[in-house]
């Protein structure tokens, strides 16, 4: 047999029971860099959805104010237009007129059209009135909603 060296520096052996040693885990690999990717490009989304509509609520609101302004320069028009159809009819050469003629369809064709296409822009121009309304209240509430979703953005300052 041969002989094994003995180290001249004194040992001291501690039983495995006494002292627990941590074991090291092996780390897990973490997604956090994809999770943390995924909320970004979720607020973003979002961020985006809440423009979107806040632009879309202020293009309604836009359009519906040029709607409002073309049915009121009608409407305004109207009138006149109703003039000028009498005077037309006024100046068609026609034959002597008698007391059936005065009633006869034709005489009233100037006010019908008057009366129908007044009510026909009156109702229009109400209901873009209230489209230009409800555009201006949701294009508000988005405009809030975006500024307490997101607290750190602000109005662009002048």
């Amino acid at each position: 047999m041969t002989s094994q060296p003995v180290p001249n520096e004194t040992m001291i052996l501690l039983p495995s029971n006494v002292i627990s040693f941590s074991q090291a885990e092996k780390p897990k690999p973490t997604n956090q860099g994809q999770d943390s990717l995924k909320k970004r490009l979720q607020a973003e989304v979002k961020v985006i959805g809440v423009h979107s509509s806040l632009a879309g609520s202020i293009l309604s609101a836009l359009s519906a104010l040029v709607g409002f302004i073309l049915l009121s320069v009608n409407l305004a028009a109207l009138n006149p237009a109703s003039l000028q159809c009498e005077l037309d009819k006024r100046n068609i050469p026609t034959r002597l007129l008698s007391y059936d003629d005065y009633n006869s369809p034709y005489t009233t064709d100037c006010y019908k059209a008057k009366a129908s296409l007044a009510g026909t822009l009156s109702l229009m121009l109400i209901c873009t009135l209230l489209e230009f309304c409800l555009a201006v209240l949701t294009a508000v509430l988005r405009w809030k909603q975006t500024l307490s979703d997101f607290p750190g953005y602000s109005c662009p300052q002048r």
